[in-house]
């Protein structure tokens, strides 16, 4: 059922000063407040229907209203205006993310975190770029000794991998840069399902007479691009704590819990399609997040995404500002990723 204006503009109402106050919403408080234009009596009576139609809860204690996960959800689809960071939270976001350009990527996605996690004072996670369809952008082999080498292996998701290589021979500087060259010829661009056996026996073919080496290169490249997992990166998680929904210390250790569960964090961050997406309530999968609310946004390298990175919080949550602030924070996130991986 489509809900008139009058209803919209009570319903949203409410759920701001829930957001605001953390209390249920009676009408008198509605009439005082907001200037409606409406009687304490009409007010009550569309509260009345908009519980009714499930977009409101009444708690059994009060007699006012609190939004439910029906009424948050035409909120963040219909109703809200997204607000613009304030001029302080974008000097702040700028500052930190040109300080982050100077650090490996690691470094620069946990900074991130931290940072989303300080200016909305929700808890805060980030997937890290999904490394099994990664492609090798570049490898640099490094001459340490006359017996070992270093190879510094580049993903087109920016994402370094360095490895320490113990050669069977010798081998001088000329050969070395004729193998690194033949090596960033066959494999830029491949994953590491593509590097089988025919791309390796291409370039054994074609070096000649460096069998040894290359047996010995190839299979630690391999290897090390296999053990570029997918990580997620978790900041501000007793955050909870500061909320009244949680003052329930076991409904708080029991959500403290999951989120310690990396893999089952992972999980949820890897779903959702599009730029933004919100899961909020009962929409959550697991019991202990069934009164959170997840705001996550994709990041990306050019046209690429390759990653997730969001805010946990209570249902209540500042829907309006997080999502600002988180789509300011990407799009800073993306400039400094472009410009961290058109460096290498």
């Amino acid at each position: 059922m489509e809900l008139d204006g009058r209803k919209r503009l009570i319903l949203n109402a409410i759920i701001k000063d829930y957001i605001q106050n953390a209390e249920p919403v009676g009408s008198r408080t509605l009439a005082k407040k907001y200037e409606m234009g409406l009687s304490s009596a009409t007010i009550r009576n569309e509260m009345a229907d908009l519980e009714d139609l499930g977009y409101l809860e009444q708690p059994h204690t009060s007699a006012g209203r609190i939004p439910s996960d029906k009424g948050y959800r035409l909120y963040v689809d219909k109703l809200m205006k997204i607000n613009s960071p304030s001029k302080e939270e974008i000097i702040t976001i700028n500052s930190f993310m040109q300080l982050a350009t100077i650090n490996e990527i690691e470094k620069i996605m946990k900074r991130t975190t931290k940072l989303l996690s300080q200016i909305t004072k929700y808890t805060s996670a980030m997937l890290t770029p999904q490394l099994s369809k990664s492609t090798v952008k570049s490898i640099q082999l490094i001459q340490v000794t006359q017996n070992d080498v270093l190879a510094v292996i580049v993903t087109d998701t920016g994402m370094i991998k360095n490895v320490l290589i113990k050669l069977p021979r010798v081998i001088n500087d000329s050969n070395l840069i004729k193998i690194n060259n033949m090596l960033n010829d066959k494999l830029k661009g491949l994953t590491c399902e593509d590097i089988d056996l025919s791309v390796i026996t291409s370039i054994q073919n074609e070096i000649g007479g460096y069998y040894e080496i290359l047996n010995a290169i190839i299979p630690i490249l391999h290897e090390s691009l296999n053990t570029l997992e997918t990580d997620v990166y978790l900041e501000g998680a007793t955050n909870i704590l500061n909320y009244p929904e949680y003052n329930d210390l076991d409904k708080a250790k029991s959500l403290l819990v999951l989120m310690d569960k990396r893999e089952i964090l992972g999980d949820i961050f890897s779903e959702g399609q599009g730029k933004l997406s919100i899961s909020i309530g009962s929409e959550n999968e697991f019991d202990e997040m069934k009164d959170c609310s997840i705001v996550k946004a994709s990041y990306s390298i050019g046209d690429n995404s390759i990653g997730k990175i969001g805010i946990i919080g209570p249902r209540r949550m500042n829907y309006s500002k997080v999502i600002g602030i988180l789509n300011c924070l990407v799009d800073v996130l993306n400039d400094v990723l472009k410009s961290h991986n058109e460096d290498y």
